[in-house]
């Protein structure tokens, strides 16, 4: 059967309505209600409800309805819509930071160009299952009580003479055996059912179905987080990890219509925010200079109460450079200055950074033209006379696509730790 699959992109923050026609999809009642259900009374972080519609908020990446996957992309430039651009952006900076970090033999051999991360995600998967059935799948050691027609293992006296009193060829027995048969198996098997019932790709189709006849077919469980943080590995089933993690990624995050069944939702996103956070750390550690340290999410007690908890900061980024005399603290944030200053709360944040780390100067770290940056003092006070503490602005602009073609994020690693090197060697 055939399929109709529909796919439509927004950017982050943006709104969509009722009736509505995006990339020639029009969002209709059960779309809508779909994701209503969703979002439930508590909520969720990815989107809030609006008059007849959603706006999405700073989270991006793919929420799949039935069979209509949204794909919702980054936007740090009001003015560049370029849909191609951005999801070539995303996707370079969730490989950067490890989102995609693959360590086996099947990484380098992905064939699908794949249109969204939940593709990629997808042919991950699936390369990974493949890869465990090419080298044999692992057996393990499991109990087994019920009736066989041959003795062995442990007799149940009791169940054997409830069940078995007029068949005499039986025998209630509690045996162990080893096969491949277990709650690894259970998982794998299951995301691959997953897959067979979501995926919109066509070049994935085939594989899937491969998959799911080379497999052996294992019995439904219930997974939940705490299937996950009981699982066990060791070296012979190390190499199962990356496909369990990915299978725990889709399974968590899917949420079936128990209503109608056929607008299962399933969502994959990620807070920009703190994805920017994590690239700008990851390209400044790349091509960072020798003897400089640079440590995320660097916590120091702040406060403490005569009872009850203490309280922390903790700063995105700290880069000390040889001393903690060249100490600096940089915050980033995923936002559009659009020409205006950054928020009075970000300022004084990053006050009691300079203070408190005794930083040499700090940097609020955004995106957009480098241009639009600036150097910054905090004003002196009546317990200092200098305006030598620095808090700056520090742009980061995303490179032109057309100009640089596929290596977009190294090259724009590199100019973000070039243009860092220049600001952090300025006195």
């Amino acid at each position: 059967m055939k399929l109709n699959n529909q796919h439509i992109t927004v950017f982050e923050h943006q709104t969509i309505k009722l009736n509505q026609v995006i990339n020639g999809v029009k969002i209709n009642d059960a779309i809508l209600k779909a994701l209503q259900l969703y979002y439930g009374v508590k909520g969720v972080p990815f989107y809030s409800l609006v008059h007849n519609g959603i706006k999405f908020n700073e989270y991006v990446g793919v929420i799949q309805v039935g069979n209509l996957l949204i794909e919702v992309l980054p936007k740090a430039d009001k003015a560049d819509a370029s849909e191609s651009k951005w999801r070539n952006i995303l996707i370079g900076m969730l490989r950067a930071v490890g989102a995609f970090d693959i360590q086996s033999s099947s990484e380098s051999n992905l064939k699908v160009k794949s249109n969204t991360i939940l593709d990629l995600y997808f042919e991950m998967y699936l390369k990974e299952v493949e890869y465990l059935l090419h080298n044999g799948l692992i057996k393990q050691y499991r109990k087994i009580e019920g009736n066989v027609t041959a003795l062995k293992g442990n007799m149940q006296f009791s169940k054997h003479l409830q069940q078995n009193l007029i068949h005499k060829e039986r025998f209630y027995v509690n045996y162990t055996t080893y096969d491949v048969e277990h709650k690894l198996h259970f998982i794998l098997y299951k995301t691959i059912q997953l897959l067979k019932r979501i995926n919109t790709n066509p070049n994935l189709h085939g594989r899937i179905a491969r998959l799911l006849l080379h497999f052996p077919e294992m019995p439904d469980i219930k997974v939940i987080e705490s299937t996950f943080e009981k699982l066990i590995f060791n070296r012979k089933n190390q190499s199962y990890k990356k496909a369990i993690e990915i299978a725990k990624l889709l399974l968590l995050q899917y949420h079936p219509d128990v209503t109608k069944g056929r607008n299962h939702v399933l969502a994959l996103m990620f807070d920009m925010n703190k994805l920017w956070e994590q690239f700008v750390y990851v390209s400044l550690r790349k091509y960072k200079a020798p003897q400089t340290t640079i440590t995320a999410q660097n916590s120091k007690l702040f406060w403490k109460p005569e009872r009850g908890n203490r309280s922390k900061i903790r700063p995105d980024i700290v880069v000390n450079k040889g001393d903690k005399e060249n100490c600096v603290v940089i915050d980033t944030k995923w936002k559009n200055l659009n020409g205006y200053n950054p928020s009075s709360h970000d300022l004084r944040q990053m006050y009691v950074y300079h203070e408190y780390y005794g930083a040499k100067k700090v940097a609020l770290i955004y995106p957009g033209n480098p241009k639009n940056g600036s150097k910054g003092n905090f004003y002196p006070s009546e317990f200092y006379d200098k305006m030598d503490k620095e808090c700056s602005i520090i742009l980061f602009e995303v490179p032109n696509q057309s100009v640089v073609g596929n290596n977009i994020i190294k090259v724009w690693e590199r100019r973000i730790n070039e243009q860092f090197s220049e600001w952090l060697n300025y006195s």
